[in-house]
């Protein structure tokens, strides 16, 4: 048996579909058992994974990415300030599934694009369904808690809300990404509270992780927080360098990213 199909079929035994799916190399019945698990509270999430790694197997590399990357793109969207895809995105992923990864990163995408309201809504949601599930209580809800109050203005409750992830966050907390954001949002919170120091540390950590961020977009997000946090403390030298680390990782990004078009005009103002 193949690394993708043993993920795949542990994941269906853990949910006693053992008898259907059996140790066969059955594909068919593994989606069977995945389509009569889909709707159901907490168990979508697991099953879109599942769904991914059998299409892995199978050869289907363009099917797994699209099933892997649906519930992370409108997170993704929201970080560069495209508040507008991130909304339709994030709606879209929570009319598909109520898986919790799914719902937590919508969550972050409504936040980050404004909506707090809704974003408040999905991570009660959440509370609820999952009051003992580590992920959801020391990662997602304090994520989501404080990109909400940090977009209200209130910086030291978004600082105060990451609090619980702590001990957790230098590890990779799904499959479809999410590793070191509690980091990146406080360096975001403490560049918000004009604290660039702070800010500074928190960013390093993200760039001196590679090995764990691998290919997250706050790898590159980090540099022009560095850059950012540089300048606030009037570091000219040091924040020229770190645009320019920045605009080099992004040389092929799309012209009109409006987080891309801040960093230039920031840049182009450093004296």
């Amino acid at each position: 048996m193949l690394i993708g199909e043993q993920i795949s079929l542990s994941r269906l035994l853990e949910h006693g579909c053992e008898e259907s799916v059996g140790l066969q190399h059955d594909p068919a019945g593994m989606a069977r058992e995945a389509a009569g698990l889909m709707g159901k509270p907490g168990e979508e999430d697991i099953m879109l994974d599942t769904e991914s790694d059998t299409a892995a197997y199978g050869g289907q590399f363009s099917k797994a990415r699209e099933l892997t990357q649906r519930a992370s793109e409108s997170a993704r969207e929201a970080l560069v300030g495209n508040t507008s895809q991130a909304k339709q995105q994030a709606q879209a992923s929570l009319a598909l599934s109520n898986g919790k990864d799914a719902e937590a990163m919508s969550a972050v995408a409504l936040g980050l694009a404004g909506d707090a309201t809704q974003a408040r809504r999905v991570a009660d949601d959440l509370s609820k369904r999952f009051p003992e599930d580590p992920i959801v209580q020391f990662e997602y809800l304090p994520m989501i808690h404080s990109i909400v109050t940090l977009q209200e203005g209130n910086t030291t409750t978004a600082l105060e809300a990451l609090g619980p992830a702590v001990p957790y966050e230098f590890g990779a907390i799904n499959q479809v990404g999410f590793a070191l954001y509690p980091i990146y949002l406080r360096g975001e919170a403490y560049l918000a509270a004009r604290q660039g120091g702070a800010a500074a540390t928190e960013f390093q950590k993200i760039i001196d992780r590679p090995d764990v961020v691998q290919n997250e977009p706050i790898g590159a997000l980090s540099h022009l927080g560095l850059a950012r946090a540089y300048a606030m403390q009037g570091g000219t030298a040091k924040a020229r360098s770190a645009y320019q680390d920045f605009f080099a990782l992004w040389k092929d990004a799309d012209p009109d990213i409006s987080i891309l078009k801040e960093a230039k005009a920031e840049y182009a103002k450093l004296q």
